[in-house]
């Protein structure tokens, strides 16, 4: 019986890597000019790290985490958590006393696999640690807007407050006493959520319980007034930037360490799952984690949304990879050792190149050349050696010209490279 990858985990093929790695290129380009610098987090953490940051009574913590109960540990399910653990525990903030970080890597969720959303998926995230200012707010929502925009992508940015420790109490109240009344129009999980964690109802997909929340109370009416000035100044600030966006009052985080800004990068082409990206402002949370007295606010974006989104806009399925710059179609056992020692030194000095090693045909190695996409194909064989000249092709024209052999395989890789580079 063959063995399969887990459900809900997917290999990421040859074929497929190249826009991956487009994708991370783009935004580490981005995050730099932003002055963000790159970390790099363990996989595994301590499960009470996430039970503290993300909140005991969220469905990620209470169902949807990948835990080594015995051992106390948890396959990371995001990122921020983890990234603020590095933070205190390295002292971050003492070098510099705000911090611009990003990572990208897999997180792991026990959820249900669908388009888009795997148990094994990965982000882009971007952190802001040590700046309470809206600027940095508005800032980092442009950041997220311009990955998306230079990758060729669009998406509809929805903003919201979630308010404070101060004003957040009475808004639960007050919603709490409206989902009461009308629990029998509620899902099985907002049943249960409006008892412990009432905002999440808001955030229901289902018909039935958008329709009861469509009238619920909105925490923008509960703002204290320094939450209310803080938004009002990252919407202007938004405005100030020229960032397109619309205020989604039923927005709340899956997560219970967001405070004040929240925001998510929505689109209509991938069903269901419109959310591409989303973050928000976690204030409280590094004291939380035994750390210093600092705010915070950062996001994460889909990796497999974003490779769904780009095969789509490019109407195909894969990109090809990157071309060899040369094969070598070697015949003979002289010629194979002769092309063995050019394919490193071309290796060497920074070109791609390739041969076979199996002894086949011409016009099998011709196939391969071609599969591979190379640019040039030198064909070489014993009696070339012989005469001190090999056949160049230009796989595009099929021009055929002679080249000369030298006693110094160095001495060839430089010629080969001069050809290349000038055609």
């Amino acid at each position: 019986m063959k063995i399969k990858a887990i459900n809900g985990f997917k290999d990421i093929l040859p074929e497929e890597v190249p826009l991956w790695q487009h994708i991370e290129g783009v935004a580490r380009d981005i995050f730099q000019r932003f002055g963000c610098h790159e970390i790099r987090l363990p996989i595994l953490e301590k499960t009470e790290l996430f039970a503290r940051s993300i909140g005991e009574a969220t469905d990620i913590v209470e169902k949807e985490m990948y835990t080594f109960v015995e051992m106390g540990i948890t396959m990371r399910p995001e990122a921020t958590a983890s990234l603020l653990r590095a933070f205190i525990e390295h002292g971050l903030h003492v070098r510099q006393p705000v911090q611009r970080l990003y990572t990208i890597g897999p997180m792991f969720r026990h959820e249900r696999p669908q388009k888009g959303r795997l148990r094994q998926f990965h982000q882009v995230d971007a952190e802001v640690i040590g700046a309470v200012e809206p600027e940095i707010d508005a800032e980092l929502m442009a950041m997220g807007q311009m990955l998306l925009t230079e990758l060729g992508l669009s998406a509809s940015l929805e903003v919201n407050s979630l308010g404070c420790p101060g004003c957040r109490p009475e808004f639960r109240r007050r919603l709490v006493a409206y989902l009461q009344d009308r629990q029998a129009g509620l899902c099985e999980d907002c049943r249960r959520r409006s008892e412990t964690n009432p905002l999440r109802v808001l955030d229901c997909k289902k018909a039935g319980c958008r329709e009861v929340v469509e009238e619920a109370p909105s925490i923008l009416d509960a703002l204290c007034p320094e939450c209310r000035s803080h938004f009002d100044q990252v919407q202007s600030r938004l405005d100030l930037l020229g960032v397109s966006y619309s205020l989604n009052r039923f927005m709340v985080r899956g997560l219970d360490y967001y405070t004040r800004t929240t925001f998510e990068f929505v689109t209509g082409d991938l069903g269901a799952q419109a959310a591409i990206g989303a973050g928000g402002r976690y204030d409280g949370l590094i004291e939380q984690l035994g750390g210093p007295k600092l705010p915070g606010i950062g996001f994460a974006m889909g990796m497999e949304r974003l490779v769904l989104l780009l095969q789509a806009a490019d109407n195909r399925a894969e990109r090809p990879g990157p071309s060899l710059d040369l094969f070598v179609a070697a015949l003979g056992s002289r010629a194979g050792l002769h092309g063995y020692r050019l394919v490193h030194g071309l290796r060497q000095r920074g070109l791609r190149a390739a041969m076979d090693y199996s002894g086949r045909s011409l016009k099998a190695q011709m196939k391969q050349a071609a599969r591979q996409a190379a640019r040039h194909t030198l064909i070489l064989g014993d009696d070339e050696l012989e005469r001190q000249t090999a056949i160049l092709r230009n796989m595009q024209t099929q021009e055929q010209l002679p080249f000369p052999l030298q006693a110094d395989v160095g001495q060839e890789c430089l010629q080969l490279i001069d050809i290349i580079q000038t055609t």
